[in-house]
């Protein structure tokens, strides 16, 4: 395997590729007692639509979260029990981009990492699983349905996007799901579910070598080929200025959303993403001006907040909270970003928010699980997370200026509303 040492993070990655094209990624921790496995495969709830031997195929909104569902019933029963049984804490996610499997445990590393590998690469469904999952399913759909902060979150991401599955829900619907068989689930797990199309990332006291030996002797010996995927052609102009929804709330909530520009795979990804979470910061952070005057107006309280989010071929920053006039805050917001590109920004303010962006990028090497995360989403994308102090040096005020005059306009504006009933 080869190593790849980070003098500047003090991180060592030994890394691999199989013969079948899996990535192998391993951080060494000899200190201690705990191991993470993270096993992720490049499919998510915006990969509905694909080609595959040479057809382009239209599969069911969800259909990726629901095979994470069924992919823990094997054979011998049920993967989640046989890893808790062995001392290991299993679980697994879906995003709009990637499906990850994923257990931490201080004891038989290997032997749930070959419990995990064996049954994420080997599925097994019957149409009566399927259809009893679907119900399943259908209640957690419902259940989120009547949550605000779902709501106004997924009306806003409808607002921005007119033909981008960003605007899907990761979950789908009770009617998309209702198409879904055991047939459409094994033709996904085909296509995605390949070696090649796969990153397994082990951060821990456990020795490479025997890692890679592992995933050799378990996985499939042959790889897939690439998958094309179509995720939509996205308009420019967003698909609404404004949404809004009466709930059973007891204060309006609102979300202001702005449709940023997509980025490329490689390095400029994560280059945009430090960018925007500086220009975030900046912006609405809680020391901002901008902050410290909407919440002495009133307009804002401790429920505020904002993100920048990269998804495949788009990019959004968004803001929000409780609000009794979010059309006010919006307008701010778009009132300070452009204050701030005719102005510049403050030079000690930007240091700070420089300063704690870099150590919040530090903090995150010590959690195993979002080193597991990262080094996956990286590789996926086509960069390598842990040269972000490099990425760093050469991000400048001028490009944070440059972000907020492209991104923060009234054009790329949107406003999703909850009200109360």
């Amino acid at each position: 395997m080869k190593q790849t040492f980070y003098e500047r993070i003090g991180e060592s990655v030994y890394r691999q590729t199989l013969p079948n094209g899996l990535e192998i990624h391993v951080v060494p921790k000899r200190d201690y007692a705990r191991s993470y496995a993270f096993f992720a495969t490049r499919y998510g709830g915006m990969d509905t639509r694909f080609c595959l031997n040479g057809k382009w195929l239209d599969t069911p909104a969800g259909i990726a979260h629901y095979l994470e569902h069924k992919m823990f019933d094997t054979k011998e029963g049920n993967a989640l029990q046989r890893l808790a049984k062995n001392g290991a804490e299993p679980n697994a996610f879906t995003s709009n981009a990637i499906t990850g499997y994923y257990f931490d445990s201080t004891t038989h590393f290997e032997e749930n990492l070959e419990i995990l590998l064996s049954f994420v690469s080997i599925p097994y469904f019957t149409e009566e699983s399927v259809a009893k999952e679907q119900g399943i399913i259908a209640q957690e759909i419902r259940m989120i349905e009547d949550n605000p902060d779902w709501q106004i979150y997924t009306r806003m991401m409808q607002s921005l996007y007119a033909a981008s599955t960003a605007r899907t829900s990761i979950a789908g619907t009770v009617e998309s799901i209702s198409h879904i068989t055991a047939e459409t689930l094994y033709d996904c797990h085909k296509a995605f579910y390949t070696p090649s199309n796969m990153v397994l990332t082990v951060v821990g006291n456990v020795d490479p070598v025997h890692v890679a030996d592992l995933a050799r002797r378990v996985l499939p010996r042959e790889g897939g080929a690439p998958i094309p995927r179509d995720y939509g052609t996205e308009p420019a102009a967003v698909s609404a200025k404004e949404t809004s929804l009466a709930m059973e709330v007891s204060c309006p909530q609102f979300l202001t959303g702005f449709k940023c520009a997509g980025a490329s795979d490689g390095e400029s990804c994560l280059r945009q993403s430090l960018i925007g979470d500086m220009a975030c910061d900046i912006l609405l952070g809680d020391s901002s001006p901008l902050y410290l005057r909407l919440y002495d107006q009133g307009l804002i309280n401790t429920s505020f907040g904002g993100a920048f989010e990269m998804m495949p071929g788009v990019a959004y920053l968004y803001a929000g909270g409780d609000s009794k006039d979010a059309r006010a805050v919006m307008d701010e917001i778009q009132k300070e970003a452009a204050r701030l590109v005719k102005e510049g920004i403050d030079e000690a303010f930007y240091q700070r928010v420089r300063r704690a962006s870099f150590g919040s990028s530090l903090r995150g090497l010590n959690s195993f699980e979002n080193i597991a995360v990262s080094l996956s989403e990286g590789y996926f994308h086509g960069y390598d997370p842990f040269r972000f102090p490099q990425v760093f040096d050469s991000i400048t005020k001028a490009d944070i200026t440059a972000f907020l005059r492209e991104n923060l306009t009234a054009d790329r504006a949107v406003l999703s509303q909850i009200v109360p009933k």
